[in-house]
């Protein structure tokens, strides 16, 4: 996929403004509420509180419509997701609108289990195995799949200097890591372009990796926004605003990635996203 257009993208009967985040220093613009895509692909070993069907393509369209409408740009996705790469590549050829794609490398999912390879070799298939499965010439953004050894994959194993190569050869634009430790975020920041980091009102550990990646400039992607579904656990009136205005509060902060297949869900969690933003 393409950068994001430029110009602010709409959100809301009302005409509202959704303004584009820098991604760091990327070049890259993404907006502050990103889309999920593991349900788009994969209904197995998921921590979601409710199961579901992988949905139908128009079922996927439709969610894709919305999102844009919203003014969403970014989606995220991965190999692990199951067969979400490959839907979302089929599925964006028929709406010629200038997506801003997040994938990842190191964790692929087959046979009801998890993979973990970080290695060059298994780097450079996994980004060229993307490329074809999305239908482009270059990726936006690539980053890490931990397997929860973010200092050791990051400092021993042979993933970010085969992305680095390949950023150089300009089949990526940006790279970096899905982290699971504070050690591993702040290492990240000294390292990578950009930076996925858990955070919401019962997970606030990231919260020194977002600041020192605003401090170097670096983007900050969070994932687990809404605790994957498990937000109505907290107690307070509209958890959704509540957990966004956290989020939002911190300047470092480029895109919330929140997951969904429901298009009034999506509209409800983007209208609480423009109150949060709009204080």
């Amino acid at each position: 996929m393409a950068a994001a257009c430029g110009g602010d993208l709409s959100l809301g009967p009302r005409g509202d403004r959704l303004e584009l985040r820098d991604l760091g220093a990327t070049g890259l613009r993404v907006s502050p509420l990103g889309l999920g895509t593991v349900k788009f692909g994969r209904n197995r070993g998921v921590k979601y509180p409710r199961s579901f069907e992988l949905p139908a393509d128009r079922q996927i369209l439709s969610l894709l419509d919305t999102a844009w409408d919203l003014g969403i740009n970014l989606l995220d996705t991965a190999p692990a997701y199951g067969a979400s790469e490959e839907r979302l590549g089929q599925l964006l050829r028929r709406r010629r609108r200038e997506w801003l794609v997040v994938t990842k490398v190191g964790e692929t999912f087959a046979d009801g289990t998890s993979h973990f390879d970080f290695s060059a070799a298994a780097t450079r298939a996994s980004v060229e195995r993307s490329l074809r499965r999305l239908r482009v010439e270059r990726l936006d953004v690539v980053l890490i799949h931990s397997d929860g050894r973010d200092l050791e994959i990051l400092e021993r194993e042979e993933t970010l200097a085969a992305l680095r190569d390949l950023q150089q050869a300009g089949l990526v634009r940006a790279v970096g890591i899905s982290t699971k430790t504070v050690s591993g975020g702040l290492r990240a920041v000294e390292c990578c372009d950009a930076i996925m980091v858990a955070y919401n009102p019962r997970d606030r550990d990231g919260l020194p990796v977002i600041r020192a990646a605003h401090a170097a400039n670096k983007g900050v992607l969070i994932k687990k926004p809404l605790q994957s579904g498990h937000l109505d656990q907290t107690g307070v009136a509209d958890p959704v605003l509540a957990s966004l205005r956290l989020i939002y509060a911190e300047p470092g902060v480029s895109s919330a990635v929140i997951g969904t297949l429901d298009p009034e869900h999506l509209r409800a969690d983007a209208a609480a996203a423009e109150r949060a933003l709009n204080g």
